[in-house]
């Protein structure tokens, strides 16, 4: 994935989920066992590495490749309507959408490196990568809605999310250093007490022999 911004919350737990989803018999895709493999590794790294990087970084500045302005545009002028926040499954997938989708898809063949390879897609933006958050699209049609996503605004609950947590772990992290900080203080305050406490009592012994000094002195005159 290309991007000009780069990589919080980890998401290594939930893509877990999605497994059961990659796990389907190779049949269902027309691949052989090991090619299917091999695409879902390729499709979890990729869903990992894009949800870090929406988390991290203000999704409304990220670029996702070098045509990001073309597709927007054309995706928006065939789909002006298309609700992408939380997608209908049906919408992607029926044999109407497909009629639609395929013409866009084509128009980047040649100009989006693997316009059409495998691609794992959530279907509410504001949710990780899930079994029931997620459904395969072409990478194409992953880049259309993510990129529209990004410039709409649709992605920052994300990364809200994830920098409110980053701030609440700074800040328990932070109070627990403040502790002992306090303790040493206190210590030290008290070290200094004695110390004051120690000094009294010597001046007081020397002004105490300094008056048998002088009695005797008297005595003498």
């Amino acid at each position: 994935m290309e991007a000009s911004s780069g990589t919080d919350e980890p998401v290594s737990g939930e893509l877990a989920s999605v497994a059961h989803a990659l796990s389907l018999p190779a049949e269902s895709y027309g691949n052989d066992p090991d090619i299917e493999m091999a695409w879902a590794a390729r499709a979890m790294q990729h869903a990992e590495v894009y949800y870090k990087l929406i988390s991290s970084v203000d999704p409304q500045f990220l670029k996702l490749t070098k045509v990001d302005d073309q597709i927007y545009s054309e995706f928006r002028k065939i789909f002006e309507k298309l609700k992408i926040d939380v997608l209908d499954p049906e919408e992607l997938k029926s044999e109407s959408a497909k009629e639609t989708w395929r013409p866009f898809c084509l128009k980047f063949e040649g100009i989006v490196e693997d316009f059409n390879y495998g691609t794992l897609l959530r279907l509410d933006c504001s949710q990780g990568y899930t079994e029931e958050n997620t459904i395969f699209a072409p990478r194409i049609q992953f880049l259309a809605i993510e990129i529209a996503r990004n410039r709409e605004g649709y992605n920052k609950a994300v990364y809200v999310g994830a920098q409110h947590k980053e701030g609440e772990r700074a800040g328990v992290s932070g109070a627990e250093q403040e502790k002992p900080e306090k303790k040493e203080e206190e210590g030290a305050n008290s070290g200094g007490k004695k110390e004051e406490g120690v000094a009294g009592e010597g001046e007081k012994e020397e002004k105490a022999k300094e008056g048998e000094k002088e009695k005797e002195a008297d005595k003498g005159i």
